[in-house]
C-alpha cells in the first residue's frame, strides 16, 4: 500500500544525492567552496527532512505491516526485487537520519579543509542510512548496510583526529569482518527461500539447527554494529577520533542500525535460535550496562566518557528486544529513539567547546556555568536526560525495558535497572567537572555562550528530549501495531514448534 501516491521511499533515500551532484559542481578558493557546499548540504537535507514529516503524517498506526510499498524488477531470475516499506519499526528510525543530518551539517562550521568532500560524504551517508531502513528485501538492505562503511570510514579517516587512520582502519574491518556473515546467512536464506523478500523469508519456516547457525551470523554482524559487548572495542577510538558531525551521526545512527537488525531479522526469522539465545544475549546486556558503566566513570576526556555511555544503554536496548514483551521491545525501541537524541545533543556540546579551542580533558575544565549559563542549561537537560531522569526522554525508554525484563526475570531487570544508577554517577562526573568545579585555567572565565547557530543545533534536540519525555504516547502509538504483531509471532512460532516436538515424541 502506497498511501502517498508517489515513490516517497525513494524520494526520500536519494534525494541528497541531489545535493552531491550540486557540490559536485562547485569550483573556486577551498574556503569559499566548502562553505558553498555547507548550504548546499544544509538546504536539501531540510527538504529532505520536510518530505520526512510528510510520511509520518500518512503514515497509518493502526497498520503492522509495510507501508508505503515500492516495488520494481531487479533480478527477476533470481526472484530478488528492489522492495522499499516502511512499518512502525522503522520509522522513526529513519526520521532519526533525517533530523539528525542537518544538525549535523550545522555541527560543520569548522570543516574547511577539503569540505566538498567532506559535505558529499555527509549526503551520501544519510543516503545508505536512510535507503538501509527503508529497504523490504534483505539483498538491497544488505547493499545499504554495507555501503554505509564507505563515506563513515572517509569521515573518520580524512577528517578525524590525530588517531585517525588507526581509529577509521578499525572501524571498517569489524564491521566489514561481521558483515562477511551476513552475506553468508544472506545466501542460505536465498537458497532455503529461492527469494530474498523480507516479508516472504518471515513466513518461511527455517530448520532449528539451520536457526543457530544464522543467528550467530546476525550475531557477528548486528551486534559489533551495535556495539555489544565484547565487540564494542572499536567504538570508542571510533568515537573519540571522529569529528564531531561524524560522532553525531555514529552515535546516533549508525549504532541503531545494528538493534534494528536484530529487531528485523533475527527475532522474527529465526524464533527458536532467539529464544534459545536469550541468556546469552540478557548476559552481554547486563555486563555492558554494569561494566562498561564503571569503564565511563574511569573516564577523564569528555568525549570518550560519552562514547562509553553510548555502550551502557546499547546494552539496555539489547536487554529489552529478547524479553521478547510488549514493553520490553517498545522501550528497546523508544530507547534508540532517545538515545540518538540525547547523545546527539551531547557531542553537540563536546563540540561547542571545541569551537571555542578548549580541550575535553576533565582536569582542564569547569565552572563553565558562570561565562555559559545557556551552554549549562542544555548540557545539564541532556545529561540528566542520558541519567533516565522522569520527565525527560531517557526515562520512559529504560522504565518499559526494566518492566518488559521484569516479566522474564527478576535478575535481569535489576541488574538492567542499575544502569540508571551508574548513569547518574559517570554523568554527574562530567556535569560537575566541566560546569560546577573551580576555574582550572583563568581563561575558562571569558568562554562565550552559545551562538545562533549553536542554538539552532540544540534547542530543537532539547525540545524532542522533553516532548519524548512528557508525551511518549505521541510517538509510541505509532508502533505499537508493529512491535504486537512482531511479539504475537514470535510467541506463536515457540508455541507451534513446542505443540509439533511434542507431538513428534510420541
Amino acid at each position: 500500500m502506497n498511501q502517498a501516491g508517489f515513490p516517497i521511499l525513494s524520494l526520500l533515500t536519494y534525494l541528497p544525492l541531489l545535493g552531491v551532484a550540486y557540490i559536485a559542481t562547485l569550483r573556486g578558493a577551498e574556503e569559499a567552496v566548502a562553505r558553498q557546499a555547507r548550504q548546499g548540504a544544509l538546504a536539501i537535507s531540510l527538504l529532505t527532512l520536510a518530505l520526512g514529516v510528510y510520511l509520518w503524517t500518512q503514515f497509518d498506526p493502526g497498520q503492522a505491516g509495510y507501508q508505503f510499498v515500492e516495488s520494481a524488477a531487479w533480478f527477476p531470475g533470481l526472484d530478488i526485487q528492489y522492495r522499499m516499506g516502511v512499518d512502525g519499526i522503522s520509522l522513526f528510525l529513519i526520521l532519526l537520519t533525517l533530523v539528525l543530518t542537518p544538525i549535523a551539517i550545522l555541527s560543520s562550521a569548522s570543516i574547511t579543509r577539503r569540505g566538498r568532500s567532506f559535505f558529499a560524504a555527509l549526503l551520501l551517508l544519510e543516503t545508505m542510512t536512510t535507503g538501509m531502513f527503508a529497504a523490504a528485501d534483505f539483498l538491497l538492505f544488505y547493499v545499504f548496510f554495507e555501503a554505509v562503511l564507505l563515506p563513515m570510514y572517509l569521515i573518520i579517516g580524512v577528517w578525524g583526529g590525530e588517531k585517525r587512520i588507526y581509529a577509521a582502519v578499525k572501524f571498517f574491518i569489524f564491521t566489514l569482518a561481521g558483515s562477511l556473515f551476513m552475506l553468508l546467512a544472506l545466501i542460505w536464506l536465498w537458497h532455503h527461500a529461492g527469494t530474498t523478500d523480507i516479508v516472504t523469508l518471515l513466513h518461511t519456516p527455517i530448520p532449528a539447527a539451520a536457526q543457530l547457525w544464522l543467528f550467530a551470523a546476525f550475531l557477528a554482524s548486528f551486534g559489533v554494529k551495535a556495539a555489544v559487548w565484547p565487540l564494542h572495542t572499536w567504538l570508542p577510538d571510533a568515537y573519540g577520533e571522529a569529528p564531531v558531525p561524524g560522532t553525531i551521526m555514529l552515535a546516533a545512527v549508525l549504532s541503531k542500525m545494528g538493534a534494528y537488525g536484530f529487531l528485523r531479522f533475527a527475532v522474527p526469522m529465526l524464533p527458536q535460535a532467539s529464544a534459545a539465545a536469550e541468556p546469552l544475549m540478557f548476559t552481554l546486556g547486563v555486563v555492558a550496562v554494569i561494566y562498561i558503566s564503571f569503564v565511563a566513570l574511569a573516564q577523564t576526556d569528555m568525549k570518550r566518557l560519552i562514547a562509553y555511555s553510548s555502550v551502557a544503554h546499547m546494552g539496555v536496548i539489547i536487554i529489552g528486544i529478547f524479553t521478547f514483551t510488549v514493553e520490553g521491545v517498545e522501550g528497546a525501541l523508544f530507547q534508540m529513539l532517545s538515545h540518538g537524541v540525547v547523545i546527539a545533543g551531547l557531542f553537540v556540546c563536546t563540540g561547542v567547546l571545541l569551537a571555542r579551542g578548549e580541550g575535553l580533558a576533565l582536569s582542564r575544565l569547569g565552572g563553565l556555568a558562570v561565562g555559559m549559563p545557556a551552554y549549562a542549561a542544555l548540557l545539564m537537560l541532556f545529561s540528566l536526560a542520558n541519567m533516565g531522569l522522569p520527565g525527560t526522554s531517557g526515562f520512559i525508554g529504560e522504565i518499559l525495558v526494566i518492566v518488559g525484563a521484569l516479566k522474564v526475570n527478576f535478575w535481569v531487570s535489576l541488574l538492567g535497572g542499575a544502569g540508571m544508577i551508574l548513569g547518574a554517577a559517570y554523568m554527574l562526573v562530567l556535569v560537575r567537572a566541566v560546569l560546577f568545579d573551580k576555574f582550572t585555567r583563568p581563561e575558562l572565565a571569558q568562554v562565550s555562550d552559545l551562538n545562533a547557530r549553536e542554538y539552532a543545533m540544540l534547542l530543537p534536540l532539547a525540545a524532542l528530549v522533553l516532548w519524548l519525555g512528557i508525551y511518549p504516547s505521541s510517538f509510541t502509538h505509532m508502533f505499537d501495531a508493529s512491535v504486537a504483531s512482531l511479539v504475537q509471532a514470535h510467541t506463536a512460532a515457540l508455541s507451534s514448534h513446542t505443540a509439533l516436538a511434542m507431538v513428534t515424541q510420541k
